[in-house]
């Protein structure tokens, strides 16, 4: 096909605006998949995916359109639209020249909306803003095109209504991505340079890469090398991603594809690699993406110390097709051997963790989940803190920072009250507020990443009533008068449950921590003291009662000595338990520690 037929565009979108229902019409009306093959949200092939309704990975479908006679091979890729998976929407910009902007007409714009707007301008990539939804009877759409226009500044008749579910516009969708977006500009003779932009691990064929090629053309059978890991090997199978995977002899400039090459190692293909010929390679490789920056950090542990390395096998199968998930190994005094993982925010934290135990029947148990911060000792000496248990003597410490971000919340106005009290519980600085129509307004926040990781998002949408959308971005790092609480056991440190908390916040979260514990330890045959402590003072203390045997039961009527000799000789017992037993805490002490609201 030549290559001025050719479009690549993607879909982006905030969560829930229809994108996924948008790519089923799109793929229905080319004739992409049968009617026997056709689903609710098809490209959304994880089950994950499926039962909590979002869009978790991107996917990239290719079709072909007839228009004016003429056939256009048109490569779509459906991005998620949640803020946990904004690098995944990065990524599939960088392998396309146009996006379709999807606008809920009832909805209308919001945060997540515009931050993937200014992603998608950043790579210069042609708009085709679409009106979605207007068959809604709570659908507003004059409104909703007057932020359109407001927010990227086109003609009202740019603006293509439409309605994914009952098929209304796909045709004019098809028509303006045609006529508007541009086709790839490539050099089919110059020599091969073509980006990775997705990775999946097929246990029967090693590692499938997915790449768009930018210059060259690459045949079945070349030898090609990766250019960040400069391995070499031979393209066993090249093809396109049609519904199932379609193999070809070669493909040119501009078209994105798939890659088999028999890989087995999983760090052997990095994202955002170049892929080259091996006797004539491009003097430099693509501008890949840029380095995934993770927002919350939590100790990853198998429930099993001999499932470590199954665990770090797991982890890497797993980076290829998640490649903002970053991991180190770590050890823990509670919980031996585990890894230190890096995520993007919470719902990825815990969408990681389920496709660990569905995909690899890994179970693991998932430590409280915390940021980084940087300590400075009294010489200025900046030291990087990403667990609490690494903090330095408080006695050398001059100052810690801690991360905060910029955020933004748009709401309805009557949630303003809500919504402003929430955030200033968190420590939030209040910036602007902005009137976007006269009942839709964007409140701009300062906050610690900190006091957002734990249960921040949930909250905004209950006290929203589900209205409020967020997005944020890092604005670097400011000092905190923070304190590091432990949490101990029978008077032993679990290193596990150690947090770094605001002073002002420290007593009343150490008392909650505690009182959360007693109810979840199951009780011994000891008393067991749950203490939380600053350094060395202790703040707060809760017992989980020892059970009790009735030793005396046996001894009926006769002197008070005999009673007496049997209760010291338990006294005895329970104080030499409480020297060599253990306390196991559940899995669900941990993650209750997060939920103390």
């Amino acid at each position: 096909m030549k290559q001025q037929n050719i479009r690549n565009f993607c879909i982006i979108a905030h969560i829930d605006h229809g994108k996924s229902t948008l790519a089923d019409r799109l793929l229905e009306h080319t004739q992409t998949v049968t009617e026997r093959e056709s689903k609710n949200q098809l490209l959304d092939s994880m089950d994950l995916e499926r039962e909590r309704g979002i869009t978790i990975k991107s996917h990239a479908i290719q079709m072909e359109f007839l228009h004016n006679e003429i056939t256009y091979r048109l490569n779509l890729i459906d991005t998620p639209g949640h803020v946990d998976f904004s690098y995944e929407v990065s990524r599939s910009i960088a392998a396309c020249e146009g996006a379709l902007l999807i606008v809920d007409a009832a909805q209308g714009i919001q945060a997540q909306t515009i931050s993937n707007l200014y992603l998608a301008l950043e790579n210069d990539l042609e708009i085709i803003p679409v009106l979605n939804k207007i068959d809604l009877p709570s659908a507003n759409p004059e409104e909703v095109k007057d932020q359109i226009i407001d927010l990227i500044g086109c003609n009202d008749e740019d603006i293509i209504p439409a309605s994914a579910k009952t098929g209304v516009g796909i045709q004019e969708i098809l028509e303006a991505i045609v006529a508007r977006v541009p086709a790839p500009v490539g050099d089919e003779e110059a020599p091969l340079q073509a980006l990775i932009f997705d990775s999946v691990f097929n246990s029967y064929r090693g590692i499938e890469a997915y790449f768009k090629i930018v210059n060259g053309t690459l045949r079945k059978g070349d030898k090609v090398k990766f250019f960040a890991t400069e391995k070499e090997y031979f393209a066993d199978e090249i093809g396109a991603l049609k519904l199932e995977q379609e193999p070809r002899k070669e493909m040119k400039a501009g078209d994105v594809g798939y890659i088999i090459s028999g890989i087995k190692i999983a760090n052997e293909v990095k994202v955002g690699d170049t892929i080259t010929h091996t006797d004539i390679p491009c003097d430099s490789p693509i501008d890949g993406f840029e380095d995934v920056k993770p927002m919350v950090f939590a100790g990853i542990y198998p429930v099993d110390t001999e499932d470590y390395e199954e665990l770090r096998n797991s982890m890497e199968k797993l980076q290829l097709n998640d490649a903002s998930l970053t991991f180190e190994p770590e050890s823990s005094m509670a919980l031996g051997f585990g890894f230190r993982c890096g995520f993007l925010g919470m719902l990825h934290m815990e969408i990681i963790q389920e496709r660990l135990e569905r995909e690899f029947d890994m179970t693991v148990i998932t430590t409280v989940p915390n940021v980084s911060y940087f300590s400075y000792n009294r010489k200025g000496v900046k030291l990087l803190v990403n667990n609490p248990s690494d903090l330095p003597d408080p006695s050398t410490i001059d100052k810690v920072e801690e991360p905060y971000i910029a955020a933004q919340i748009i709401t309805k106005s009557e949630y303003i009250g809500s919504i402003i009290t929430l955030c200033i519980e968190k420590r939030g600085i209040l910036k602007n507020q902005v009137y976007l129509s006269p009942d839709r307004v964007e409140l701009s926040f300062e906050l610690p990443l900190a006091e957002i990781v734990f249960d921040f998002y949930d909250r905004l949408k209950t006290v929203s009533k589900g209205y409020a959308s967020f997005d944020y971005q890092p604005i670097g790092y400011q000092e905190s008068k923070l304190v590091k609480l432990d949490i101990l056991l029978n008077g032993d440190q679990v290193d596990a449950l150690s947090a770094l908390i605001h002073r002002d916040n420290a007593h009343n979260i150490g008392k909650k921590i505690c009182v959360k514990l007693r109810e979840l330890i199951p009780r011994q045959q000891f008393d067991i003291a749950i203490q939380a402590a600053i350094g060395a003072k202790i703040i707060s203390r809760e017992t989980v009662k020892a059970l009790r045997k009735d030793v005396t039961a046996k001894c009926y009527g006769g002197d008070i000595s005999r009673k007496r000799k049997l209760l010291e000789k338990q006294k005895k017992g329970k104080k030499r338990m409480r020297q060599v037993g253990n306390v196991e805490i559940p899995q669900s002490a941990f993650m209750a520690v997060l939920k103390l609201d």
